[in-house]
C-alpha cells in the first residue's frame, strides 16, 4: 500500500519544500503531518514533542481532534507513545487497543483506530519526541514503511533541534532539547568561564537528507567506508604493537568497520532515498538510542567506539577536518571535547579561550595540568556532555567545583556573573599580597616558586611575587612545534626565558615526554602501560642525541649566568650517573670550543619514583637540590593511574601513608642539607599545602594562580600548632585513610583560609 503517492523520496522532498515556506512553525507542523498521512496512506499522523518536565505534548495532528493539540500530554512512559519515547524504538501494531500499554485519551477521538505505527524522533541518540500514524482498518506495517517514518522523523528532529518550535511552546512547558542543564563533573582547573560552546571535534551537521541519485550515494558511501577501513588498518599496523587494551580497542574498530550487518543497514538506509551522510546519522542514531539504554556497562562503553566510527565516516564523506579551525575561534570560547591531549589545548588562542569541558579527563591528567598552568577554568568527567550541547550554546564552567551549566537561565547566569566578580575581588586581594613575604604567624619563612612552561607564563613571575621559577616544563615548547626544535632554536628559547626572568632563577626540567605527552612529529610507541613505560629520562638516556642537544642549548643560553637543570623521573642511581655524564660531556664540549660557561651550574633531580626513596640519601650527596614531583609520586605510590577515573579518586594525597613518605623525603634532605622543594599540583591547593608545611616543606613551586591562595594560607598559619596537630595524626594508628576532613576542621577553627 505504501508508496502509492510517490514513496519516501517524494515525501522528503515535499517536506523540505514545506520547511522552506515562510509560514509559522505551527502552520509548518500542521502541513507536515498532512503530507505524511497522505504519503503513508494513513488516516492519522501525529507529532508529540518531549518537554523539559519529562512529559510528551501533542504538537500537531492530522486525523485526531485538532482541539487536543497542546492540551493532550502524557508521561514519557505512558501509553504507546510514551513506550516509544522510553525505549527509543519503533512500535508497529495491527491491533493497538489490545496492547498492554495502550492508553485511551477521549479528547483525541482515537478510539476508532486499530492499527498504529510510531517511531522516536532522535538526535544524538536522545529522544526529542514521537511521530506516529494510525489506520482504522487492521494493517500490518512493512519494514519499508517503518524505515520511511524513521527517515521522516530525522527532519522533525532537525526542526526541533534548531529551536524553531520555541515560539509555540506553552508557558512552563519548555522543549527538552535546548532546555537549561546543570551537569556535575570533576574540578580540573580553578576559575569561572562564561562563554559559548566550541566543539574540539566539530560535529557534522547533516543538512541534505534526500539523495538525488541513489547509485551515486551508494558509491560515495562505499568509497568512504573503504577509506575509513584503510585508515584504521594503517593505524593498527603502524609500528609493532604488542597485545593490550589499545590493540583491542582498535581491533574493535576494525571489526565494526568490516561488519556486514552494519554495512547492510547503511546500504538499506541509502536505498530509502537518503544521502550517504544521512544514512550514517540514521543508523548511528538507532544504535546510540539502544546502547544508551542498555544496562550492561560493557555495552554502554562500546557507545564511544561506535560514535568514533560514525564520526570518522562522516568526516570521510564530507572532507571536513576532525578539529576546530584554531584561527576561527570566536571570542569567549569554551572548548568541549570527549578528551584532549595537552598539545591540542596549547594550539588554541588563549586570548579567546574562557574554559574547557571534557567528558573523560581527571584532575591528574596532563591536559588538566596545562589548563591550570594557563589559568583556564576546566571541568572533567562530565558524563555525555557532547550529547547535550550544540556549537554556540551558552555555557558556564566552574573549575573549582566541576559544575557545568548548559544554556543557563538568566538568573543562573546572573548568579555566576556575580560569583565571577567576587572571585575577581579575591584575586585583587591576592595581588595586594604580591610583595608581602610568605611568613607564617610564628615567623617561619616559606619560599613560593612558580611553575611555567611557555615564555608567556613568565610575565606572571613579577605579577605573583614568586621568588623564582621552580619548574620550567621544557616539553611544552616541543609539543607546540611542528618538528623537533634545532639546538639553536632551543638555545634562543632558554636565553629569552632567562632574560624575561630578570635575574630570578629558573629551574629547567629536561624533556619530560611520553605517556600522554606525545610530540606530534615523533612516532608514538604503543605501550600497554605508557605511564610505566618509555618516558622522561628513559627516552633521554636511550636517545642521548636528543638529551645532549637540549643540554647544549641550555648551557649556551646561560653563558655568564646561573643555571639550574633538573632531570625527571630518576628511578635509580645509575640513571642519575648516566645523566650527569652526558651533562659533563656537554660542559667539556662547551669549554673546548671556547664558549663562556654558566656562572654557576646547579644540578637536581625530581623525586617521583618510589624506588628512589631507598637511595635518596646517596642521591642527595650527588646533586645540588631535589624536587618532589607529587603527581607521579602519588600515582606510582598507590599504583593508581591518575588519568583513570575509576581509580584516580580511590586514594587521597592527604592520606597518612603518603604524607609519611613525603615526610621521609624532608627528613633525608634535611639530614644531608640538600635544598628541597615540591613542584607537583599538590602544593597548589591550600589545604594540601598546609599539610606540607606541617611536615617540614619550606619550598613549594605551584601554578601562578595558586600562589595567592597558598600565600594567604601561609600568612594565617601558626606553624607550631599545625605541626603538632598533623604529627599527632600521623603517629596515631587510627589516623584513618585521609587527614583531609580533620585538616579542614583544624583550618576552620584557626581561621586559616583553605
Amino acid at each position: 500500500m505504501y508508496g502509492a503517492l510517490g514513496g519516501p523520496r517524494l515525501l522528503l522532498r515535499r517536506l523540505r519544500e514545506v520547511m522552506a515556506e515562510p509560514v509559522s512553525p505551527q502552520a509548518r507542523l500542521d502541513k507536515i503531518v498532512v503530507h505524511i498521512a497522505a504519503n503513508m496512506v494513513a488516516e492519522v499522523c501525529s507529532v508529540y514533542v518531549l518537554r523539559a518536565d519529562g512529559r510528551l505534548e501533542l504538537y500537531a495532528t492530522e486525523g485526531l481532534n485538532r482541539e487536543a493539540v497542546h492540551l493532550t500530554t502524557m508521561r514519557a512512559s505512558e501509553g504507546l507513545v510514551g513506550l516509544i519515547a522510553e525505549t527509543a524504538e519503533p512500535l508497529a501494531l495491527a491491533d493497538a487497543q489490545n496492547h498492554p500499554a495502550f492508553s485511551y485519551r477521549p479528547e483525541t477521538g482515537e478510539e476508532i483506530y486499530s492499527s498504529f505505527l510510531g517511531v522516536p524522533i532522535l538526535r544524538g541518540g536522545n529522544t526529542l519526541g514521537v511521530l506516529d500514524i494510525q489506520n482504522r482498518a487492521r494493517r500490518v506495517y512493512t519494514e519499508e514503511e517503518i524505515e520511511a517514518l524513521q527517515t521522516t522523523a530525522m527532519l522533525l528532529a532537525e526542526m526541533i533541534a534548531s529551536g524553531e518550535l520555541q515560539s509555540i511552546v506553552q508557558p512552563g512547558a519548555d522543549i527538552a532539547l535546548g532546555r537549561p542543564l546543570s551537569l556535575k563533573g570533576s574540578p580540573l582547573a580553578e576559575g569561572l568561564g562564561l562563554g559559548h560552546v566550541v566543539l574540539h571535534e566539530p560535529r557534522i551537521i547533516v543538512k541534505q537528507l534526500v539523495a538525488e541519485d541513489v547509485k551515486q550515494e551508494m558509491a560515495r558511501l562505499d568509497k568512504a567506508i573503504a577509506a575509513m577501513r584503510d585508515s584504521i588498518d594503517n593505524l593498527i599496523e603502524r609500528g609493532n604493537m604488542g597485545p593490550g587494551e589499545h590493540r583491542d580497542v582498535l581491533e574493535t574498530f576494525r571489526m565494526v568497520a568490516h561488519d556486514r550487518g552494519w554495512l547492510r543497514r547503511l546500504r538499506e538506509a541509502v536505498t530509502t532515498g537518503l544521502t550517504a551522510e544521512a544514512a550514517v546519522e540514521r543508523v548511528q542514531n538507532d544504535a546510540r538510542a539502544k546502547l544508551q539504554r542498555h544496562t550492561d556497562p560493557s555495552m554502554r562503553e562500546r557507545l564511544h567506539d561506535l560514535d568514533d566510527l560514525a564520526n570518522r565516516l562522516l568526516h570521510e564523506l564530507t572532507g571536513q577536518s576532525f578539529v576546530s579551525a584554531h584561527d576561527e575561534l570566536p571570542d569567549n570560547a569554551i572548548i568541549v571535547a570527549r578528551t584532549m591531549g595537552p598539545a591540542a589545548l596549547l594550539e588554541y588562542d588563549r586570548s579567546k579561550l574562557r574554559g574547557l569541558v571534557l567528558e573523560d579527563a581527571g584532575g591528574g591528567s596532563h591536559v588538566a595540568i596545562v589548563a591550570r598552568a594557563l589559568g583556564i577554568p576546566a571541568a572533567g568527567d562530565v558524563a555525555n556532555i557532547l550529547d547535550f550541547v550544540e556549537p554556540g550554546d551558552a555555557i558556564i564552567v566552574d573549575g573549582a567545583l566541576g559544575d557545568v551549566q548548559v544554556r543557563p537561565t538568566p538568573d543562573v547566569e546572573h548568579a555566576y556573573a556575580e560569583k565571577a566578580r567576587l572571585r575577581a575581588k579575591r584575586q585583587e586581594q591576592y595581588r595586594k599580597l604580591r610583595d608581602v613575604p610568605a611568613v607564617t604567624k610564628d615567623g617561619v619563612g616559606i619560599d613560593l616558586h612558580m611553575n611555567a612552561g611557555l615564555l608567556v607564563d613568565l610575565q606572571h613571575l613579577a605579577e605573583t611575587g614568586a621568588i623564582s621559577v621552580g619548574l620550567f616544563r621544557t616539553e611544552l615548547q616541543f609539543m607546540l612545534a611542528s618538528r623537533f626544535p634545532k639546538m639553536s632554536e632551543q638555545e634562543r628559547l632558554y636565553r629569552t626565558a632567562l632574560d624575561l626572568a630578570q635575574g630570578k632563577q629558573i629551574t629547567f626540567r629536561t624533556l619530560d615526554i611520553g605517556s600522554d605527552k606525545v610530540l606530534p612529529y615523533m612516532t608514538q610507541l604503543q605501550e600497554e602501560n605508557p605511564a610505566l613505560g618509555w618516558r622522561a629520562i628513559r627516552i633521554g638516556l636511550d636517545r642521548p642525541g636528543l638529551l645532549r642537544t637540549q643540554l647544549r642549548g641550555l648551557l649556551r643560553a646561560a653563558a655568564g649566568r646561573d643555571l639550574r637543570i633538573m632531570f625527571p623521573m630518576i628511578a635509580t642511581l645509575e640513571e642519575l650517573s648516566a645523566a650527569r655524564t652526558l651533562l659533563d660531556r656537554e660542559m667539556a664540549h662547551l669549554l673546548r670550543h671556547g664558549r663562556e660557561p654558566p656562572n654557576d651550574l646547579k644540578v637536581g633531580i625530581m623525586v617521583e619514583v618510589p624506588s628512589l626513596l631507598w637511595d635518596l640519601q646517596e642521591a642527595c650527596s650527588r646533586v645540588d637540590f631535589i624536587s618532589v614531583g607529587s603527581n607521579d609520586l602519588m600515582q606510582y605510590f598507590y599504583a593508581a593511574d591518575r588519568d583513570n577515573k575509576r581509580v584516580s579518586k580511590r586514594f587521597d594525597s592527604l592520606s597518612a601513608p603518603f604524607l609519611r613518605a613525603l615526610k621521609q623525603i624532608v627528613d633525608t634532605a634535611r639530614a644531608s642539607s640538600t635544598p628541597l622543594t615540591l613542584c607537583g599540583e599538590m602544593g597548589g591547593q591550600p589545604i594540601e599545602a598546609l599539610a606540607l608545611l606541617a611536615i617540614g616543606y619550606r619550598g613549594l613551586s605551584v601554578s601562578a594562580a595558586s600562589i595567592g591562595p597558598v600565600k594567604a594560607m601561609t600568612l594565617a598559619t601558626d606553624l607550631r600548632l599545625a605541626r603538632a596537630f598533623v604529627t599527632g595524626l600521623l603517629v596515631e594508628k587510627t589516623a584513618g585513610h585521609s587527614l583531609r576532613d580533620a585538616l579542614r576542621t583544624f583550618a576552620e577553627d584557626q581561621g586559616i583560609p583553605i
